[in-house]
């Protein structure tokens, strides 16, 4: 007989046996409350009543998924969730959680998440998929900036959602820049937000293709500088072309500066 005492079984007991079997928060709980606290005979539990799943499905791709943006005041929220089919993505009780959540957010901040814990699981088990929370951003506008949205849907879901922060720089041209974010899909605000990491990487890169195009050693710097900063005109948002225009970005915001942006994309 098992002992009657209550098993003390701390949330990250319930974490692993979730992530390693698939089941849901409560059954991962149940099973090793039962097993008094023995994480294989927990799984060995969820097996037999069908709770676990035969292949782990945080082991799938979930490229697929919806996303919400909401914005009041001074303040905007965006939220990611990713699920593996775009039939799933489109049903209304998935969409249902994202707009329910990005409301949440939007009142109470990222703790937000943690209450929908439950609500993921059965959204889990009901569409048994691989569905996990993705990006989700509270931007909340200093005194006298504005805030900005866009949100591009595709059969009744967001796809790709910005939020950008804009300090002197007046709506339609914050808007403009969301906009060309939507599409250009930055890295970065500026290039200081690179990391020095990448930029070695991309150098070193740059340097073998100027050494097997033949040039000569002595101008190899020069040239691998100039492409560098064709890179960062690429990758980093104020660099970049406003909607590939030759003017970049930085100075199409008629002396104001952009504060920050967020982004969340499928696939992305």
């Amino acid at each position: 007989r098992r002992s009657l005492i209550m098993t003390d079984v701390t949330a990250q007991d319930v974490k692993s046996l979730r992530d390693a079997t698939g089941a849901g928060m409560m059954d991962a709980k149940k099973a090793l409350i039962e097993a008094d606290g023995d994480a294989e005979a927990a799984a060995q539990i969820l097996r037999e009543k069908g709770l676990a799943k035969a292949a782990t499905r945080t082991d799938r791709e979930n490229a697929e998924g919806a996303l919400s943006v909401l914005v009041e005041g001074n303040k905007a929220v965006l939220v990611h969730v990713k699920c593996e089919t775009d039939f799933s993505a489109k049903s209304e009780q998935f969409l249902n959680f994202v707009n329910s959540l990005t409301a949440d957010v939007l009142s109470q901040g990222s703790a937000a998440v943690d209450n929908h814990a439950q609500e993921l699981d059965d959204l889990r088990l009901s569409v048994k998929e691989n569905v996990e929370i993705g990006k989700v951003e509270v931007v909340e506008a200093a005194d006298g900036n504005l805030i900005d949205i866009y949100v591009h849907k595709q059969d009744g879901r967001g796809v790709n959602g910005v939020v950008i922060e804009g300090k002197d720089v007046d709506q339609e041209t914050l808007h403009q820049v969301a906009l060309h974010v939507a599409f250009a899909k930055p890295a970065a605000l500026t290039r200081e937000e690179v990391s020095q990491e990448a930029i070695e990487k991309e150098r070193a890169a740059l340097l073998e293709i100027t050494k097997a195009e033949g040039k000569p050693e002595q101008a190899w710097e020069k040239i691998v500088e100039g492409r560098l900063t064709g890179w960062f005109r690429e990758s980093v948002l104020l660099d970049q072309g406003l909607h590939g225009d030759k003017t970049p970005v930085k100075d199409s915001l008629g002396g104001g500066e952009i504060v920050r942006f967020v982004q969340a994309y499928l696939g992305g």
